[in-house]
């Protein structure tokens, strides 16, 4: 009998065992998928074997009806390396960029303008309600007849504008329309190594209207035209027109229509009558946000974490902005700020695993000489010049060049960079490809420099006790924004 118990206990205790180490395994497969570990990193970072950095400008531009897309080139050397694709599109007024979608994950920042954008997410209830343009007399529906106006609900349709960096995740279906007095200009980095594009590495999006013109309004060439063609397409074109009016139950006619080659039109249309849409979030919630207060969203999400719980991906806040001074995250009177979103600020970046800041060194304010420990940078000139230089493991400089608005650069993973603004100063963004970055500084109050003993300086470098305490606090509490000292590049 004791033998018998003494099997079962160990029965009992085998199972209990092999059940912690299953949850433990399960446990850490969500915290590994909640930051949105690529699968393909590792071994496509075996590609930044680089030897020449230089800033590019856009070489492909698809011109549309209503705006412009312009392409960087994704097989350009230092983008292969972060495994991004650029991109840039200006939406002029009243003007939609057709509704899209893509493999890959989106990280948007708002150059210039305003507009609405609406992302739709699979099995996201239709919780917004609107009242579409007025039509004419004898085509409303009977119960609508005299109003002049339909009802039409949707998923929620976002404000955007200047200073906003707007997240798109992928395989999510969206559309931006400019409803303002001005160019709507937005710059986008593509992460096209992340887990969710299973494809290949070439920058791709699913159209359901619209495409690519077929003239030669594109300024790239013939080759880089007929790629760009094949990327861009309407999707319903290739389907059967029989087949698709049975599944939405409609005349063959409509159909026709949806499949109609208008790829002339681009993809950005001209709106012919305004649209109009209802956004409860600018009457409450984003006046909150831009008054330094968080959201009740927001702040529920801070606190449930705690507990384990999620928000719902159908009511989360996909967009920040970046062009507050209050709520800058580094900030010096000399040098300039800069204000990261990363996934505190914005928590659906957890699940995308990249991040932004928006920066502004002031004239010949420098960046103090610095690593990033987690992931690469993909840095926009977005006014004003500097001077940057970049050095690799091999002690060779990769990059010393002016770069100037407009153009784009890669800092690749570990790789040593340092910038000084020019006499007009500087303005860029900075897309990285972890939510949570990890910068590593060379000098400055918070550098590695600064926090080794002064013994160790002293005989790395053979200087005397002084100059090795000189080296570590010559510049006081300054830290990863450091004030002009000498003269400018």
């Amino acid at each position: 009998m004791a033998v018998t118990t003494r099997v079962l206990l160990a029965l009992l205790l085998s199972t209990f065992l092999l059940s912690a180490t299953n949850a433990v395994r399960d446990y850490q497969g969500r915290q590994a998928g909640q930051r949105g570990e690529r699968g393909t990193r590792l071994t496509d970072a075996q590609q930044c074997r680089l030897t020449r950095l230089t800033a590019s400008q856009p070489t492909n531009r698809i011109e549309s009806e209503g705006g412009v897309t312009e392409l960087w080139d994704e097989n350009e050397e230092q983008f292969q390396c972060a495994g991004v694709a650029p991109m840039r599109s200006v939406i002029r007024r009243n003007s939609l960029s057709l509704p899209n979608f893509h493999p890959m994950r989106r990280l948007v920042y708002i150059e210039r303008g305003q507009g609405l954008i609406g992302i739709t997410y699979p099995g996201c209830a239709e919780t917004f309600q609107s009242q579409s343009q007025t039509f004419q007399a004898g085509r409303e529906p009977r119960e609508e007849r005299g109003q002049g106006r339909r009802s039409d609900q949707h998923q929620k349709v976002h404000r955007i504008r200047q200073g906003d960096v707007v997240a798109l995740p992928a395989g999510a279906a969206h559309w931006c329309y400019n409803d303002g007095e001005e160019e709507l200009v937005a710059v986008s980095v593509n992460d096209l190594n992340h887990r969710s594009n299973q494809l290949d590495q070439n920058l791709r999006a699913f159209y359901l209207a619209g495409g690519v013109p077929e003239s030669g309004r594109q300024q790239t060439q013939a080759g880089q035209r007929l790629q760009s063609r094949q990327r861009f397409q309407n999707i319903f074109r290739a389907f059967d027109t029989v087949l698709m009016a049975e599944a939405f139950n409609i005349p063959a006619e409509i159909v026709r229509r949806m499949q109609e080659e208008q790829s002339e039109r681009g993809l950005i249309v001209n709106v012919r009558e305004g649209m109009r849409m209802i956004r409860p979030d600018e009457e409450e919630g984003e006046f909150e946000e831009e008054q330094g207060r968080p959201r009740r969203g927001q702040q529920w999400w801070e606190e449930a974490t705690g507990n384990g719980l999620e928000e719902n991906i159908c009511t989360m806040k996909i967009r920040t902005n970046v062009e507050h001074r209050t709520q800058a995250d580094i900030f010096s009177r000399q040098a300039g700020k800069i204000n990261h979103v990363n996934r505190q600020k914005l928590p659906i970046l957890k699940y995308m695993d990249m991040s932004a800041s928006k920066g502004t060194l002031y004239p010949n304010a420098l960046m103090t000489p610095h690593w990033s420990v987690n992931g690469h940078c993909v840095v926009y000139v977005q006014s004003g010049e500097a001077q940057v230089q970049v050095v690799d493991h091999s002690g060779q400089q990769v990059m010393n060049d002016r770069v100037n608005q407009g153009e784009m650069f890669v800092v690749p993973q570990y790789f040593a960079s340092t910038v000084r603004a020019g006499q007009n100063g500087l303005e860029f963004v900075v897309w990285r490809t972890s939510s949570e970055p990890m910068n590593s500084q060379l000098a400055g109050y918070t550098s590695v420099i600064r926090a080794m003993p002064v013994e160790v300086l002293s005989n790395a470098y053979q200087i005397s006790p002084n100059e090795a305490q000189r080296l570590k606090t010559n510049r006081g509490g300054e830290s990863f924004l450091l004030s002009p000292q000498r003269r400018s590049f």
